[in-house]
């Protein structure tokens, strides 16, 4: 009888043993699933962030950012193969951004010489000098969307004084500028007085957008 009633607590603390590990083991089973979830989360996250530098133009976020409007294509979904792809349209448009800006430059020398004709009272060039000046403005912002909304880069740019922060500085004076000389442009046809005004604007457009090419290619 002593032995059978041993043998009985013998067996029950043998299964409430067994069943405490398998509860224990159960939850150690859930927890490394949970682990792994949020591992797998935080590096797709951290792979997704590493796709984008950390700083580029807020035009450009406008359109490549992680929720930027290109997102909504499944083309551009974030992606390895999408910034691939997005590397060989940059690739492109800073080649027409280069040539655009050359012809920009053309085109401003050649609307500063017929306008200088018109400031001395000869009006034979008038239809030229707006032919070009069209040319100039369609050829000048053109280049200037190119360089915003082109996508970013793969990596962070070099940081400190290089020559894409001066040409960048630049940038913003020959754009204010070259807006400048339009709206004076305009203005001008009723008032006179604003002619030197308008000189003074061209001539730091055409002077800034040559100094900034020529840094770039320093």
């Amino acid at each position: 009888m002593k032995t059978k009633f041993l043998f009985l607590v013998m067996l029950f603390v043998v299964l409430k043993s067994h069943s405490q590990d398998s509860i224990n083991s159960t939850f150690i089973n859930q927890d490394s699933v949970v682990q792994r979830i949020d591992t797998s989360e935080i590096d797709t996250a951290t792979t997704d962030e590493a796709l984008l530098p950390e700083h580029y133009l807020f035009t450009q976020r406008i359109l490549w950012s992680e929720h930027g409007l290109m997102r909504n294509f499944d083309i551009f979904k974030l992606s390895k193969e999408s910034r691939n792809l997005e590397m060989n349209i940059r690739s492109i448009s800073m080649t027409a951004h280069e040539y655009l800006g050359y012809a920009s430059l053309l085109g401003m020398v050649g609307t500063a010489i017929t306008g200088q004709k018109l400031y001395t009272g000869d009006s034979r060039n008038k239809d030229l000098h707006e032919g070009l000046a069209g040319f100039t403005n369609i050829c000048y912002f053109s280049t200037a969307a190119l360089g915003l909304f082109q996508p970013p880069p793969m990596h962070n740019r070099e940081s400190g004084f290089t020559k894409l922060r001066i040409h960048r500085t630049l940038s913003v004076i020959h754009l204010t500028s070259m807006i400048a000389t339009n709206v004076l442009s305009g203005m001008m046809e009723h008032n006179a007085q604003l002619r030197p005004y308008h000189k003074a604007a061209a001539i730091t457009a055409f002077s800034s957008l040559f100094l900034a090419t020529v840094v770039i290619k320093l």
